[in-house]
């Protein structure tokens, strides 16, 4: 499958929210409630959208920043029908080299336990100590 890469290229947020939906096994969201226009527009620094040749959303990532030194990998999603044939790793690159051309000298990312082999092996990601403090949760 071709896939073509472009930061911070063209998207809807109902195609958005649906494959935030597949990504994170959750309901849509409706555009009103999670606006990934008004999102990326006042959050990122950039973010990759991956496209199959039939122009559907093959994958998606968004990078924060703190506008300097620091960016942080948010939200890659990839749909299940193109998992596991190197769009998610693609995305990272793509981010990567954007944010290295924009003068970034770090880039960050938090995951779970279970996508250490994607961020770490795959992805080249180095293994650091993070730390968390849940907010919303039952831990304060």
């Amino acid at each position: 499958m071709t896939v073509d890469y472009v930061w911070c290229g063209e998207f809807t947020n109902g195609e958005l929210n649906m494959l935030h939906a597949e990504a994170f096994e959750t309901r849509v969201f409706g555009d009103k409630e999670w606006d990934w226009r008004k999102q990326v527009a006042t959050h990122s620094c950039g973010w990759v959208v991956a496209r199959g040749e039939d122009g559907t959303l093959a994958g998606f990532v968004n990078v924060i920043s703190d506008g300097l030194v620091h960016a942080w990998i948010q939200d890659l999603m990839v749909p299940n029908s193109v998992r596991r044939q190197g769009v998610g790793r693609r995305l990272v690159q793509v981010a990567a080299e954007a944010v290295r051309a924009g003068g970034h000298e770090w880039l960050h990312v938090d995951f779970d336990d279970e996508l250490i082999d994607f961020y770490i092996e795959s992805c080249g990601f180095t293994p650091t100590n993070a730390g968390l403090i849940e907010l919303q949760g039952s831990r304060s």
